[in-house]
């Protein structure tokens, strides 16, 4: 989804509405990681590992959602 985010980055509005999506799918991937959780398919602190590296594509991402102009703007 960034790269088709990166692909359509000449359109500010579709490259925000493709970040969004890629949050979305990001968003899905933690409910699977709690998920996982609870059925003991990975320990607590695989867990705390992939949560905290969820949690750090999520902030990039909605920061690139914040700052789409700056990537937008030269995109011809």
């Amino acid at each position: 989804m960034v790269a088709e985010a990166w692909a359509h980055r000449r359109y500010e509005t579709a490259f925000i509405s493709k970040l969004t999506d890629s949050l979305g799918e990001a968003t899905e991937t933690q409910s699977w990681l709690d998920d996982s959780l609870d059925c003991s398919y990975i320990t607590t602190a695989q867990h705390k590992d992939l949560d905290a590296a969820w949690q750090s594509i999520g902030a990039m991402l909605n920061k690139m959602i914040e700052c789409a102009d700056d990537f937008c703007k030269n995109a011809a």
